[in-house]
């Protein structure tokens, strides 16, 4: 071999030694920078559930520390997307599970990583899909609610299915206390006959006991410190409107129900309720706070500044330093925003275009 053909062979063989195929090469996205976000410490996912048949679910990583938004950030770390309409993601120990109903499958994530331990299916024994909406945990066991009106338990160690038990029609919220499941029958699918019931389920035999009769649609569960589960009854969306009623988990009746509250989401942290409510027909909202000790209002406007929204989709409390994250979901044809609220309703700071349809935040500490 002439000595220039050598030369050039030798750095052909320098450059396969130090660089790579391109197949294994990843290309890293440049990352959005965050606005400023006071106060704000550790990193937070964002769950967008995308538009219904269009596969385009997307899970973001908001990172304080570098002030940094990593807006695909499922798709980078593990080379392909979560599927078509992500409902609702959970943090539970050391994983975080996402809900992917028309894709039926519960997606489990290293929760730091964010790389895929296992996508576990949710389809029964004739390959019909399940379409699952709502997860709880309780004990070592997730339990997820599905559309066929199902719900799962699955062991979160080993993340197999371990028994199915049946509920109402559609069911489209789920909560877990004093030794039971609370699952709420919507009949979403069978409009304009909808469901008003909301299941009760022992947890030791895993069997429904129980029905109880709430508002039409019902949809959002969640309890108090001191055992009641509040349940959001949505209505038909237009001339029956919403409902807010609360639950004893000790008798399993309806104790109280706050026809004054059309609630359509909410959460509760610390006893406290952050409420809000959209008119789907005079496309107007309200954000209020309850206490869930004394059953009355504690603010009829949370948002104490000039902060206006123009579809609320998600409500979140950080339980570290008490900011509330409200999603804008827009027009729920464009990417929707991210709004950071301090305790007294002032707005700290706004991410925006932050996904289709932002539904869920779960903090990383």
């Amino acid at each position: 071999m002439k000595m220039k053909s050598l030369f050039k062979y030798t750095l052909f063989l320098l450059f396969l030694a130090v660089f790579p195929a391109c197949d294994d090469m990843k290309d890293v996205p440049t990352p959005v920078t965050l606005p400023v976000t006071p106060g704000e410490t550790g990193q937070m996912y964002v769950l967008s559930e995308g538009l219904f048949n269009m596969n385009n679910t997307m899970l973001s990583l908001l990172n304080f520390n570098n002030s940094t938004i990593q807006p695909d950030f499922f798709l980078f770390q593990n080379n392909r997307g979560l599927g078509d309409t992500g409902n609702d993601m959970k943090r539970y120990g050391d994983k975080l599970w996402i809900v992917v109903n028309v894709s039926s499958q519960v997606e489990v994530l290293d929760v730091k990583s964010g790389i895929s331990i296992m996508r576990i299916p949710f389809f029964n024994a004739a390959g019909v899909a399940r379409q699952p909406r709502y997860i709880t945990f309780n004990g070592a066991k997730a339990y997820v609610c599905s559309f066929d009106g199902t719900v799962a338990q699955i062991d979160t160690t080993s993340m197999a299915i371990e028994a199915i038990t049946t509920v109402g029609r559609n069911p489209d919220g789920i909560t877990a206390v004093n030794g039971k499941l609370y699952v709420s029958n919507s009949g979403g699918l069978d409009i304009p006959n909808y469901d008003n019931t909301v299941s009760v389920i022992d947890l030791a035999s895993f069997k429904e006991i129980k029905k109880i009769i709430v508002g039409m649609n019902p949809f959002r569960l969640q309890s108090d410190s001191q055992g009641d589960v509040y349940v959001v009854s949505r209505g038909n969306n237009g001339t029956i409107k919403s409902t807010w009623s609360r639950i004893s988990s000790l008798t399993d009746e309806v104790v109280q129900t706050f026809d004054n509250l059309p609630v359509v989401n909410f959460t509760i942290h610390n006893d406290t309720a952050y409420l809000y409510n959209f008119d789907y027909v005079k496309n107007t909202y309200w954000v209020k706070t309850f206490d869930c000790r004394t059953e009355q209002l504690i603010s009829d406007n949370f948002i104490t500044d000039s902060t206006v929204l123009e579809r609320p989709f998600s409500i979140t409390v950080n339980p570290t330093n008490g900011n509330v994250y409200l999603t804008d979901a827009r027009n729920y044809t464009i990417k929707g925003d991210l709004l950071c609220f301090n305790r007294k309703g002032k707005l700290l700071y706004k991410v925006t275009s932050i996904g289709l349809n932002p539904n869920s935040v779960v903090l990383l500490p």
